[in-house]
């Protein structure tokens, strides 16, 4: 039958429940790659596609053998998935019961980021009145993964006990920046790059310099505790924001990292709070 053939008898209603089919399928596959983004699984998922493109691969070149292999890793993957993954397979079951993995909606996200800047804000409260020199980077939009690899991998949970004893004078993992990525802790001891702004003041450290220079070539949002003066600052696309009352500095993280807030009238509020340099 040709091609054209085969729609003349379509109706408008086929087109639109072939349409509603494909949409929901689409929609189902990105919730479900939503649910194992940052997980084993993702791994798991290149190593198939790898394999099904080296099925096809062996069937066009006839290496029977081969192609062999690879259906047999094909039919008895499913079953190793269940054994391999079980605990994630487990909670994505639990979410759907509970109905969260199709309905992530930006309240919930903002429950967890909420959760993120209670911490930040405590730990730096407490540095910031010890004098403890820290540099905190919050991962946006702009992947960092080529900064986290410089530093130490930690991948924990968010605490500000755990991101005050990060920056301990002499312990190991005080020195560089610790990477905030999604809602863990990705990464400390990192090496963020220097800006080479020849207008930034003299009196900024090496701190400083990192949080600018990683707030060029990302969208990140990186909080600084002066070790001098214990005073807060914080870089973003390419500006310094010193010297932050603790209610400006909550400000910034709400308006930056809050999606499900009112920002009509603190667009960019913050933007003249604190002493701007751009260095």
């Amino acid at each position: 039958m040709p091609f054209i053939t085969y729609f003349e008898d379509f109706t408008f209603i086929d087109y639109l429940s072939n349409t509603i089919d494909i949409l929901l399928v689409w929609y189902v596959v990105y919730k479900l790659l939503m649910v194992i983004r940052g997980t084993k699984a993702v791994q798991l998922l290149k190593g198939i596609f790898v394999i099904v493109i080296v099925r096809a691969i062996a069937g066009l070149l006839g290496l029977d053998t081969l192609s062999w292999i690879m259906q047999q890793a094909l039919t008895w993957g499913f079953l190793a998935v269940i054994i391999i993954f079980q605990p994630e397979v487990r909670r994505a079951l639990e979410q759907l019961g509970r109905g969260r993995i199709f309905s992530r909606s930006a309240i919930q996200e903002d429950e967890e980021q909420r959760k993120i800047i209670e911490a930040v804000l405590k730990s730096v409260r407490y540095m910031g009145k010890r004098r403890i020199g820290a540099l905190i980077s919050i991962e946006k939009e702009t992947g960092m993964n080529d900064y986290i690899e410089t530093g130490i991998p930690m991948r924990s949970v968010i605490t500000s006990e755990l991101l005050i004893n990060i920056f301990i004078p002499n312990t190991p993992l005080h020195d560089g920046a610790v990477i905030i990525q999604k809602d863990q802790i990705a990464a400390a001891a990192c090496y963020l790059p220097l800006s080479e702004n020849p207008f930034i003041s003299k009196e900024l450290g090496t701190r400083h310099r990192a949080a600018l220079g990683i707030s060029e070539v990302t969208d990140s949002l990186t909080v600084i505790v002066s070790e001098e003066t214990g005073a807060i600052s914080v870089s973003r696309n390419g500006d310094l924001y010193r010297d932050l009352s603790e209610e400006n500095f909550r400000e910034i993280l709400e308006h930056e990292l809050l999606k499900n807030i009112e920002k009509s009238e603190t667009s960019n509020r913050w933007t003249w709070k604190g002493r701007r340099s751009n260095g």
